[in-house]
């Protein structure tokens, strides 16, 4: 019985060692197919990325000639840097086909060393809000001649629209990217975010001021350039009106993000630091807000601003604002000054802020307006005769 059973087993045990062979012989197949596999792949890949780098698509292809200043696919270029700091720091070109969540996205980008890896003279952007023409280009070209170094301009004018200017002028080529924009809508917002997030993208740019064709300087240029570079401060007026042309214009959809009690007011011509205007363009959650809630009759660029600096960093105001306006009017818009208005003592006047006093780094003074508006087209001549004497340029 026992060798019946030795004899039993014996054709399994050769059966399993048959198997065990069989499935070692396959792993080892296998193994071997991955291998060939993984070989071949990466032939075919590098041949076929070659031959449709070179030949399938005709924005890579190797040209026939190769331009004056430009580089063959096939060869190094070691005359163009394109990672050259000098062009992410300070763009030459205004150009650029970025969508606006592209662009606030792209502006919104901080360094955390607090030093420049490169040579930066703090410069004022001039932001121009405007439909079309600046009639008194003239004026502003004067105020800015000598001072190259220290300001950049930005133009936001209606899609379509060219500034016709020389090429030795400064104003040449500083047209942003800008879409529609409609008085008292939102879009006057988004146009405001749209010139703070270009003039971001120039690292040399410290203080961002926003201007209309209507504005004139009433100061020089260094003692602008001065007030503004010399105050810790952004000058954004912020203040709670409990009129209907203030707290009147509230939602209650827009709590709990915004309550009444944070509800503000103040000038859409505002004048800011670096950081504040990184904070702004950043946002999405408040506009998004004022864009459904903030319809007409609330006129978004006389809230948005005021009302979320207000909220989250309110220490960084001097709650007043560097443009002097007349609203003696009492209507939607302020009052308009023409060539009969422009005397030497109007604008002197304005100099000395009507005999009021303000406050510039905690200290009073006389001195609280650089800019003044609403001024017609037909202001320039008065005003450039005397330009020299009274505003010192």
């Amino acid at each position: 019985m026992a060798r019946s059973r030795g004899e039993k087993e014996e054709p399994e045990k050769y059966m399993g060692l048959l198997k065990l062979v069989q499935i070692l012989s396959f792993l080892v197949v296998f193994a071997a197919g991955i291998i060939i596999g993984l070989a071949t792949s990466s032939h075919m890949n590098r041949y076929f990325t070659r031959e449709s780098f070179l030949f399938s698509d005709s924005r890579y292809s190797a040209p026939s000639s190769t331009p004056q200043g430009s580089c063959a696919v096939v060869q190094t270029c070691d005359d163009i840097d394109y990672l050259n700091i000098d062009k992410f720091v300070r763009p030459a070109n205004l150009s650029h086909r970025m969508t606006d969540e592209q662009l606030f996205w792209r502006a919104s980008m901080v360094p955390y060393k607090e030093e420049y890896p490169f040579e930066r003279t703090p410069r004022v952007a001039f932001m121009f809000l405007t439909r079309g023409p600046l009639p008194l280009l003239p004026l502003w070209e004067r105020f800015f001649k000598g001072h190259e170094k220290y300001f950049s301009i930005y133009v936001h004018a209606l899609p379509g629209y060219k500034l016709n200017v020389s090429s030795d002028s400064p104003f040449y080529g500083r047209q942003i990217p800008s879409r529609n924009v409609g008085w008292g809508t939102v879009e006057m917002a988004d146009a405001e975010k749209r010139l703070l997030a270009n003039a971001l993208l120039d690292f040399s740019n410290e203080r961002f001021v926003l201007l209309s064709e209507s504005c004139i300087p009433i100061y020089n240029f260094p003692t602008v350039y001065k007030y503004l570079t010399g105050s810790p401060y952004s000058f954004v007026e912020s203040y709670d009106d409990p009129s209907r042309y203030g707290r009147g214009r509230y939602s209650r959809w827009m709590r709990p993000d915004i309550k009444i009690y944070q509800w503000r007011k103040g000038s859409q011509w505002f004048e800011m630091q670096r950081k504040v205007a990184i904070y702004i363009i950043s946002d999405t959650k408040y506009l998004s807000l004022f864009r459904k809630y903030c319809k007409p009759s609330c006129y978004p660029d006389e809230h948005y601003i005021p009302t979320y600096l207000n909220i989250f960093h309110g220490s960084l105001m001097a709650n007043r604002s560097v443009t002097w306006v007349d609203w003696s009017m009492l209507g939607p818009h302020p009052a308009m000054y023409k060539k009969e208005n422009i005397t030497e003592e109007f604008i002197q006047s304005l100099r000395n802020s009507n005999g009021s006093l303000c406050l510039y780094n905690e200290q009073r003074t006389s001195r609280c307006y650089l800019f003044a508006r609403k001024f017609a087209p037909n202001t320039l001549e008065p005003l450039l005769k005397i330009s020299s004497k009274v505003m010192e340029f």
